[in-house]
């Protein structure tokens, strides 16, 4: 039912954006300048077949994954860093809480005025944007764990470095997992916003490029490219959490059982049974 629920909303919404496109509706809303589901299908269908969208797609692409890379290694070492040493609290901690309100797209005159090339400059961007929600939640996810378990493995004689890789990391994985999928989202957003203002290929540049030229539904085409791409990078960065989690326990399904499931209920407790002696058999002649 769920899964039906799924596929019946976004079909829903394109019937619905058709309906409205179509008839030239214009209360407050005005749907006469929108091109329809058919023109942006018909669109798409004619720019898969070139070779410049893939092109453009491979850029963006390799864009945000370096930049997501460079994010997620630095992320995570300066979170778990800041998290865990005082020194690092006091010199990188007021560094973090001025910059991360910045938007990484406002950096676009940073970039271009450190860096060469306008690729370097883009990636930057891509980077800057999902750096600080990965190093906040992994701060958080480090801060949060029980010393317990810390202190188990230094009184049995491991290693600070034991404790970091055995007992930290793995147990913040979900936080950093959750911040990762955030920053991917992020990254997406500002590697577009980057490809529109200084790009020379990509996604976002193409997308700007049909906007100049008037061709809406190339903007859609392009709209729709990006808002795939970056479901399909979320969902796998949430797959490999659930993946390298795979360890960790899972919160029950929600909802009653239905007609074919059987409810899932958790087993009684054993009490423990008192012996009674069993009456001794009376020898037979």
């Amino acid at each position: 039912m769920r899964r039906l629920v799924r596929i019946a909303s976004p079909l829903a919404a394109l019937g619905l954006w058709q309906l409205l496109t179509s008839l030239d509706v214009n209360l407050w809303l005005r749907f006469e300048q929108f091109p329809t589901v058919v023109e942006v299908a018909s669109a798409f269908a004619d720019r898969v077949g070139t070779e410049a969208y893939w092109q453009d797609l491979g850029h963006s692409l390799r864009r945000i994954t370096v930049g997501f890379l460079l994010a997620a290694v630095l992320g995570v070492a300066a979170g778990t860093a800041v998290a865990r040493s005082r020194w690092a609290a006091d010199v990188l901690g007021p560094l973090v809480e001025v910059v991360r309100p910045v938007p990484a797209i406002a950096l676009v005159p940073v970039a271009i005025l450190l860096l060469p090339t306008n690729e370097q400059g883009i990636v930057f961007i891509t980077c800057a944007a999902a750096l600080f929600p990965v190093l906040v939640s992994t701060r958080h996810a480090v801060r949060a764990l029980s010393p317990v378990w810390e202190e188990a493995v230094l009184t049995m004689g491991g290693s600070r470095a034991r404790v970091l890789f055995s007992v930290v990391l793995p147990g913040a994985l979900p936080g950093i997992f959750g911040g990762l999928s955030v920053g991917i989202g992020v990254s997406w957003i500002c590697v577009i916003s980057a490809e529109m203002i200084s790009g020379e290929y990509g996604v976002g540049y193409r997308t700007w490029q049909d906007y100049t030229v008037v061709d809406y539904p190339g903007v859609f085409v392009g709209m729709a490219t990006i808002g795939a791409l970056g479901w399909l990078t979320s969902t796998a960065v949430e797959m490999l959490g659930r993946r390298v989690t795979s360890w960790l326990p899972r919160p029950a399904e929600r909802g009653g059982a239905g007609p074919g499931r059987a409810a899932a209920s958790p087993a009684p407790a054993r009490t423990p049974s008192r012996s009674v002696p069993l009456p001794e058999k009376e020898p037979v002649p």
